[in-house]
């Protein structure tokens, strides 16, 4: 057994001693969804004031307005009653790292774990790699501010959405922990 996987499941016992959440129905008490990013320096519970049960939080690199993202925030509203939506992204986001070349590129000589250096991203050994990763739209991000406005924009005229939810837009500070709306995203998401 792996160290993590055994801190993993000593961690869930102790919490299945305390469990008593059993009893809190399915859709989200607070009738509202977070699109935000997987990085793990964001805790959407403590930034958002969350307690379980509260509202979804739907998370990918970026958190970026995807299909499955959008999958996710249809069904959280027409089964669940989701009633208003927040795209957060983030500063100093892995996402601004890279382009969907350098991604295309570093998998099809390796599918080892890169590093990154002043220079650039680098594989650190041979093949075997893949080209698969060309077919893939890595939606990277060049501007937080800008990644946000498109994500709203993307989600308010997707057309399984429905007009008179608002989603607001905002980007986290990872030095300070402060959320700062992006204006224009949560204009274009009324």
């Amino acid at each position: 057994m792996s160290k993590i996987l055994n801190e993993v499941l000593i961690a869930n016992r102790g919490y299945v001693a305390g469990f008593d959440k059993g009893d809190l129905p399915m859709p989200p008490g607070r009738h509202f969804a977070i699109l935000t990013c997987m990085d793990a320096r964001l805790d959407p519970a403590k930034y958002a004031g969350l307690s379980e049960g509260d509202a979804h939080v739907i998370r990918n690199a970026g958190g970026r307005a995807s299909d499955d993202a959008i999958r996710s925030l249809v069904i959280s509203y027409k089964l669940l009653g989701t009633r208003e939506w927040f795209v957060i992204h983030h500063t100093d986001c892995g996402m601004e790292t890279f382009t969907d070349d350098i991604m295309r590129d570093l998998l099809s000589s390796s599918l080892k774990t890169a590093s990154v250096d002043a220079s650039g991203w680098h594989d650190c050994c041979d093949g075997p790699g893949s080209a698969e990763g060309k077919y893939i739209d890595w939606l990277t991000i060049k501007d937080q501010a800008q990644s946000v406005l498109e994500d709203v924009v993307r989600i308010k005229s997707h057309p399984l959405v429905p007009s008179d939810i608002p989603v607001y837009g905002y980007i986290y500070d990872v030095k300070s922990g402060s959320l700062i709306e992006v204006p224009e995203a949560t204009a274009a998401g009324k």
